[in-house]
């Protein structure tokens, strides 16, 4: 099978490979677009039948189109997001190849740039872009055993609730996922036990503002990593039912139970840390502090928007949290599926450059790695808090799309 040979390679044809396509194209550089099955993928077979946009559609988007049957305020729904990226990839002309798995990406022995296996054949290129986005490889802590006589599944193999055993859920990670699936578990008439780790919890909208705006002009879309921590802290937020503020007590209320952070399991009983008040509380300072930022914006622009002093009302703790589960024997509480919602691990064993530090990641400024001609785009703050976000990582590609033609 001949090689073939191409300018620049974009490995990925999510929102990521899409974006860097089309500033690409504007810049005129040559370029292939490969995808190891369809146009947004995760999108169609990684993700839960009900799933909607966390943000609304006004905002969740590239800047040269709009969903074009979606209100602007509304949160588009998991298939009209699919439709538009497909859309998108018409619009602009993306040279997308489907179908087309990458094996492993080498330097090219015999001359400048990368060899790519890949499973149609290998390609030769002088640049490459991994835009494979942050949500490559799901984590399932080893915690409970295989044996313990419960399905275990990923959130991202979690599609509706008549695909679950009959009977109660354990859902582990208090994130966007894990809170909008156990709310629709809990809504399906199911027993629900949902466990919370530490979190951010913004207000869905606050002064007549969705909270997307208030991170846009707050600064807060541009903020840049300021400390390890801030890579990995879990946001809780929904666009589901039209949008709503998560409010763990409300859902404790309506009949679910906290507890802690899931920490091990021994004969049939699993422990969980007493930490729950704690990390409760601690997001509701995150949520007072977004509204006291909120507050403090308005009355420094003086802007005409109306107070919500009912906002800040906080509810009475549950008795869950006052009086927390540290033990639950998962079959006497008729407990029959754990869905981990546990987040994503980088996986780029394919790439057989030494460029990666010890967790993986790979070593790079603002998408440029160490390894000239190589690139990196969709990841969490790549360059800020936006970069994995669908506008944020379309700006990140206009900036490499720019250093991609000056090479040239």
């Amino acid at each position: 099978m001949a090689t073939e040979k191409v300018d620049t390679l974009v490995i990925g044809a999510g929102q990521a490979g899409l974006a860097m396509s089309e500033h690409l194209g504007r810049r005129g550089v040559s370029h292939l677009v490969v995808e190891r099955k369809r146009i947004a993928e995760r999108w169609r077979s990684e993700r839960w039948d009900s799933l909607v946009a966390n943000g609304p559609a006004w905002h969740d988007r590239f800047p040269g189109m709009t969903f074009p049957d979606v209100d602007p305020d509304d949160f588009a729904p998991r298939q009209k997001i699919v439709t538009y990226f497909e859309a998108y990839a018409r619009r602009i002309e993306a040279p997308v190849r489907c179908g087309v798995e990458v094996l492993s990406l080498r330097r090219n022995e015999g001359g400048s740039g990368f060899a790519v296996e890949t499973s149609s054949g290998v390609i030769e290129a002088t640049n490459v872009v991994a835009a494979t986005g942050p949500f490559q490889k799901p984590v399932v802590p080893p915690i409970i055993p295989p044996d313990a006589g419960v399905l275990q599944i990923h959130s991202s193999a979690y599609r509706n609730p008549d695909l679950l055993p009959a009977g109660g859920v354990l859902v582990v990670g208090a994130g966007s996922s894990g809170v909008q699936i156990a709310d629709e578990l809990r809504r399906a008439g199911r027993p629900v036990w949902l466990s919370v780790g530490p979190h951010d919890r913004p207000p869905r909208r606050y002064r007549g503002r969705d909270f997307v705006w208030w991170l846009g002009v707050l600064g807060m879309w541009d903020m840049a990593v300021s400390s390890p921590s801030m890579e990995h802290v879990t946001i809780a937020v929904s666009g589901a039912r039209g949008g709503h503020t998560v409010d763990f007590r409300r859902l404790a209320q309506d009949g679910m139970t906290l507890v802690g952070r899931t920490d091990s399991f021994r004969d049939g009983v699993l422990h969980l840390a007493p930490d729950l008040k704690a990390n409760i509380d601690r997001g509701d300072a995150d949520y007072l502090a977004m509204l006291d930022a909120a507050d403090a914006y308005v009355a420094q622009q003086g802007l005409d928007l109306p107070e919500e002093p009912a906002a800040r009302a906080i509810g009475p703790d549950p008795a869950c949290v006052t009086d927390p589960v540290l033990s639950l024997d998962l079959h006497g509480a008729g407990i029959a599926s754990v869905i981990w919602a546990t987040g994503y691990a980088l996986d780029f064993g394919w790439i057989k450059i030494d460029i990666f530090d010890a967790k993986g990641s790979p070593r790079h400024r603002k998408g440029v790695s160490e390894e000239p001609g190589l690139y990196f785009l969709g990841l969490a703050w790549l360059t800020r808090r936006a970069s994995p976000f669908i506008w944020g990582v379309w700006h990140d590609a206009d900036y490499l799309a720019g250093h991609i033609a000056a090479r040239r």
